[in-house]
């Protein structure tokens, strides 16, 4: 039987309260289809400690990710999901493809996801960046979506992480109960569609996938995270299969627990 296919997708920002069935039917058709595991994100909630977190399994105590400066941080330490993956079988294929430059970037801070250039140059593991905050994650997210969707459709990747963060830009701006607001998380939804088009397109061939969407925190009402808020800690994994069965999680986990839970179903 072909092996399990992950595609786990970052969506930054993000208020679950608020991507409701009419903003978000893609998410929502993924949360019927499988199953929403609730995580409660500890401060600092801002990006680089929480995908720091959940991109690696380890606390920020561990990692010494602090802010989304990267100084002193021991990443090198605590490698990410798609190299972890790789390590447990060397034959795997990974993909990232992020327009925040720390998550992928072999060039800037961090980076999260390990660079593996040897894996790189034998196209084992390939890497897109785009540079979001300078150009603007309207469209630098839809470039990121463009290259995952030819990705997954010609290689099928064996371990895939794709980000976007127009959702958390938008929220900065102009706040989480803004029109705009609910504008980007349609913009994130059509991104996601598209990536469950191939997803289901490959699954028609007999591919076995799992497909796992979170998010690193949320906004307040007016914009802005980083503390203790409920509406700003509140996250969430939707997960679901295709031509496999989910393995059971309990109602909750915590936000170190995603990695290894994502690893275990892998096998």
């Amino acid at each position: 039987m072909d092996r399990l296919h992950l595609l786990l997708v970052g969506i930054d920002g993000l208020r679950l309260d608020l991507a409701t069935p009419d903003r978000a039917p893609h998410l929502h058709g993924l949360m019927r289809r499988g199953t929403t595991t609730r995580m409660t994100i500890p401060e600092p909630t801002i990006s680089g400690p929480s995908w720091a977190t959940l991109l690696t399994g380890a606390s920020v105590a561990e990692h010494g990710v602090v802010d989304n400066g990267f100084v002193g941080s021991r990443l090198a330490a605590h490698p990410d999901l798609l190299s972890r993956a790789f390590f447990a079988d060397p034959t795997r294929t990974t993909f990232a493809a992020a327009a925040w430059p720390p998550l992928v970037d072999p060039a800037g801070v961090g980076p999260i996801v390990h660079t593996r250039d040897e894996q790189r140059r034998a196209q084992q593991h390939r890497v897109v960046v785009r540079d979001g905050e300078t150009y603007g994650y309207r469209t630098t997210d839809a470039e990121i979506a463009d290259f995952a969707v030819a990705g997954l459709m010609s290689a099928g990747p064996d371990v895939s992480f794709v980000y976007c963060s127009g959702v958390d830009e938008a929220g900065h701006v102009y706040g989480a109960v803004s029109r705009q607001y609910v504008a980007a998380i349609g913009r994130a939804d059509e991104h996601l569609g598209r990536l469950l088009a191939v997803v289901e397109h490959r699954a028609q061939t007999g591919e076995r996938w799992l497909v796992a969407v979170t998010t690193d925190h949320g906004h307040v009402d007016g914009g802005g995270h980083g503390g203790g808020e409920p509406e700003v800690v509140a996250s969430f994994v939707a997960r679901a299969a295709w031509n496999a069965a989910l393995d059971a999680w309990p109602p909750s986990i915590a936000p170190t627990e995603l990695t290894p839970r994502l690893l275990a179903a892998l096998g």
